[in-house]
This record gives C-alpha cells, structure tokens and sequence, in this order.
C-alpha cells in the first residue's frame, strides 16, 4: 500500500508541471509541501528506488510512468471528494480544499467510483481545475488570464489557480466563480488594476490577482459549450 507520504509528494510534482516535461528542482518541491530541502531529498532517492521518479542530484526530479498514474490517481481522488463535498454536502467552495487534503487519502476505489457517478462523471472541481478520468486521461483548460484580456471583453471564468481561501472568498464575494461572466471595463495600468462587471455588480481587482483568474470567451450563439458535467452550482455551494 502506497502511504500518504508517498501519494503527497508524488501529487505536488504532478502540480508543479502538470505538463510532465520538466524536471522540477527540489527547492520548489520543498516549498511547496513546506519543509526541508534534505527531507525531500531523501525522498527523492526512496521514490526513485521504488520506481516511482527519475531523480538527478542538481537536476530535478520527473515522474515515471509509474508514478505519473500514482499521482494522477491522487489528484483525481481529492477534485472528485471537492465536488462531492460542494455538490452533495452542501459545503463552501471556499473552505473544501483542506478537507479534501485528507479524505483523498482514505476514499477507496469502490466509493470514489459511486462518487463520480453520483456526480455525473464531471470533468472540473469547484475551483475548475480538471479532474483526471478513470483512465488517467487530464482533460485540457483554457490557459488565457482575466489579465490578459482586453477592456470590453466579456468572459466565462473557467478556473482559479490561487486557491488559499483568502482568494477564494475575495472571488466568491465579487463574482469571480467558475461558470460565471465577467466584462472587463477598464484597465488602469498605473494602479495595475481592472474594473469589472460581474454578477455581483461593478468590481475592481489587481492585475496580479486576475493573473490567477482563467477564462474563456463568452460563446456565441449557436456555439457548444465546452462539457463542465457536474460543475453547476449555487453561489453558496462551492
């Protein structure tokens, strides 16, 4: 049985390049899960001796195909129990992540499969981050930032990357939530700030923030929607 160490580690590099193409150094490994640069080390070495990662001493660390699916497997776990605990337990969007941290840990296989299927097999989470498939497939998300569009501009607001609950409840509270529209009406490059139009009226917020706020075009009519199953939800049931 894999231990939650293991599945923890093997997770945060999956997230640090979830293209899985770059080594990633272990500074960043070591901030990520908050502790020591030789903790992690250590680590390495463990999970390269099991298969799981190549690891290079000053040259980072990449999962193999093994530990790749191991990790895959975990982030499908935690963004299936988020929605679950959104979707059914009627819990804020804003508060699910910590919990979902540990019960990632404990589903089985049987429950995170009624779980998915209650759901309606969903592809994003609460936060719109992309749930693996059973078949390790990532489904692909927009990639542009409410910072990178135009004033006049009107989008759907698909993910947020930040997801420290004091950001989370900053976006709930003036309308950035995955689902939702937005306009851009001005830009203040001065002030690094955007004014925008959001369900929760005129809104203003620092392009440093928005930076973490992916979105997509409003589509036209006529135009499908891209399949976000099991994402829809009251503004207080994230």
């Amino acid at each position: 049985m894999v231990s939650l160490t293991v599945e923890n580690y093997l997770k945060e590099i999956l997230l640090l390049d979830p293209s899985r193409r770059e080594p990633i150094a272990t500074g960043k490994i070591a901030r990520a899960l908050k502790v020591a640069p030789g903790t992690v080390t250590a680590m390495l070495k463990t999970l390269e001796e099991a298969g799981l990662v190549r690891y290079r001493r000053y040259g980072g660390v990449q999962l193999t195909k093994e530990g790749e699916s191991l990790a895959l497997h975990v982030l499908r776990r935690h963004r299936v129990v988020e929605l679950f605990l959104v979707k059914v337990l009627r819990m804020s969007w804003t508060e699910v992540h910590e919990e979902a941290e540990a019960l990632e840990h404990a589903v089985s296989e049987k429950v995170l499969a009624r779980m998915d299927a209650i759901l309606g097999h969903p592809t994003v989470d609460p936060h719109g981050d992309p749930i693996p498939q059973a078949n390790g497939v990532l489904p692909p998300v927009p990639k542009a930032s409410l910072d990178d569009a135009a004033p006049g501009t009107s989008l759907v607001v698909v993910r947020l990357v930040d997801q420290r609950p004091e950001f989370l409840k900053l976006a709930d509270r003036i309308g950035l939530v995955p689902g939702r529209e937005v306009v851009i009406e001005e830009r203040d490059d001065a002030a690094q700030t955007l004014s925008l139009r959001t369900s929760s009226g005129r809104e203003a917020i620092s392009t440093s923030a928005a930076e973490n706020v992916l979105v997509r075009p409003v589509s036209l009519p006529g135009e499908s929607e891209p399949s976000r199953k099991g994402s829809r939800r009251s503004r207080s049931g994230r």
